[in-house]
């Protein structure tokens, strides 16, 4: 096997900074007979599905060991001379250590905006091995410009890919890329990949974002339910069950939740009114438009008030038992084991509490009464691309998400630091999510791809899906 000779004049008119430093090397293997036996070795291989929050491909298993004599004679090239060469230009010395395997992205396939940041990763590279590809045919690789806190903006450079090029990138605080869905259902985009490995560059201090505004409950009463909410989940032995399998499974989804006729009302004008959204960002966190509230219609509005109140409060805390409103009763197994504890100790030592610490107890009591729950939330639209990732958040109590459409992406729970998913929750039209979640736990919507809106029922009008997202804390 011969790598083409690259001159210096030939990388440096294949070299460009923007947005941060990457070389494309058209016609990269000398020997045409050479790569597509490369393929075809590449080809027979066995490919696992990864699907998590950030991606969904097929993947080999790593290549340093294979020894298939084209990938392995490509691996012995790559990482020796070639890497010799390429450390000599960038006046790194690079380990010699092999990290390299092969990708498939088919239908719907996707890796989202990250910037391939670990240790030891220094350069990055791909060889693509695809048939003739337009940027029609999506899986594109993507490359962002960042902001003043290193975080990404917005595309500004896509390289479509082209049988036999090699894509070099520095790995680097600034790298961010993706590669978009593909889109074309008939051709593979097939590639090798992996890193060359030195000495990493400085990293900034980590970007904390602000935190989202949280605001109690807003004054309203019991009217509000009587006038929005399907009245079987008013009954009070109804709201029993409901808190029993909560209780039990950690997660419910009501359906039918909001009386038809204000469902209706709802879900026509999100779709109709001219409602001013947001992209909301940045995109190595989500993708995804929020609504202006000073834009939406009066209906919009009310059900954004009804999910704010207190009435919805109160309700929240008969379906789940969470101590969401102060006169929600108190935790029973907590008041045991005070009572247990205060039996066990000498009578003198119970009279001088019950004498002594009694105003204390009193504001204690008093405080833990009057302390006033919270929330945030977002009216959310979700199209083709739509997504969040997996990012450190706060614990919440209670996760709710009313569902205005029946498509789009998925809500995903997953444990910190675990692939392993604990719930999934599916879009459904009118539809109460209800999900206890703690500082362990963390969530992600999937990726809304292609697929959703191609095969829906009427995907010529269904280009959007809406949710009211709320997150309440004791």
């Amino acid at each position: 096997m011969r790598i083409l000779e690259v001159e210096r004049p030939s990388f440096s008119n294949a070299l460009d900074c923007h947005p941060f430093p990457h070389c494309i090397i058209k016609n990269f293997l000398s020997s045409e007979a050479f790569v597509e036996n490369l393929q075809r070795e590449l080809l027979e291989l066995n490919f696992h599905e990864k699907s998590n929050d950030l991606y969904k491909f097929k993947q080999s298993e790593d290549l340093k060991k294979r020894t298939e004599p084209y990938i392995a004679g490509l691996r012995t090239a790559l990482f020796g001379r070639f890497r010799s060469w390429l450390g000599d230009v960038l006046g790194v010395e690079l380990e010699p250590t092999v990290d390299i395997s092969c990708a498939r992205y088919e239908y719907t396939d996707v890796l989202l905006c990250h910037d391939d940041e670990l240790e030891g990763r220094r350069v990055a590279f791909i060889l693509y091995l695809v048939p003739p590809w337009q940027s029609s045919d999506g899986g594109t690789l993507d490359l962002y410009t960042t902001d003043s806190n290193f975080q990404p903006q917005s595309i500004v450079k896509s390289l479509v890919p082209s049988w036999n090029t090699l894509v070099l990138f520095e790995v680097s605080p600034v790298s961010f890329h993706q590669v978009s869905e593909v889109l074309s259902q008939d051709k593979c985009r097939l590639s090798l990949g992996g890193w060359f490995h030195g000495p990493s560059l400085e990293r900034p201090p980590r970007y904390i974002e602000p935190l989202v505004p949280r605001s109690p409950h807003i004054p309203r009463d019991e009217t509000l339910l009587l006038e929005w909410v399907n009245p079987v989940y008013l009954d009070i032995s109804y709201q029993e069950q409901i808190q029993e399998e909560f209780e039990d499974n950690s997660e419910i989804q009501l359906k039918d939740f909001l009386k038809e006729e204000k469902f209706r009302e709802v879900n026509e004008q999100l779709r109709l009114s001219q409602i001013q959204w947001m992209k909301r960002g940045p995109p190595n966190k989500r993708c995804c438009e929020v609504a202006s509230l000073e834009t939406v219609p009066q209906c919009v509005s009310a059900c954004w008030e009804l999910l704010h109140s207190e009435a919805f409060f109160l309700l929240l805390s008969n379906f789940t038992g969470l101590r969401l409103h102060y006169l929600c009763p108190a935790d029973d197994d907590d008041d045991n084991d005070e009572d247990k504890v205060r039996k066990n100790k000498p009578e003198e030592e119970r009279d001088e509490e019950a004498t002594g610490s009694s105003s204390e107890s009193a504001n204690a009591s008093r405080e833990k009464e009057l302390s006033t729950p919270v929330c945030c939330g977002e009216l959310r639209r979700w199209s083709h691309g739509g997504y969040t990732l997996l990012h450190d958040g706060e614990a919440a109590r209670a996760d709710i998400i009313t569902y205005c459409s029946e498509f789009g992406g998925f809500t995903c729970y997953v444990a910190n630091e675990e692939d392993e998913e604990l719930l999934t929750v599916y879009p459904e039209d009118n539809s109460l999510a209800l999900v206890y979640r703690d500082k362990e736990t963390l969530k992600f919507v999937k990726h809304v791809n292609h697929k959703s809106f191609s095969d829906s029922a009427d995907s010529s009008t269904c280009r959007a899906f809406y949710d009211f997202s709320f997150v309440y804390y004791e």
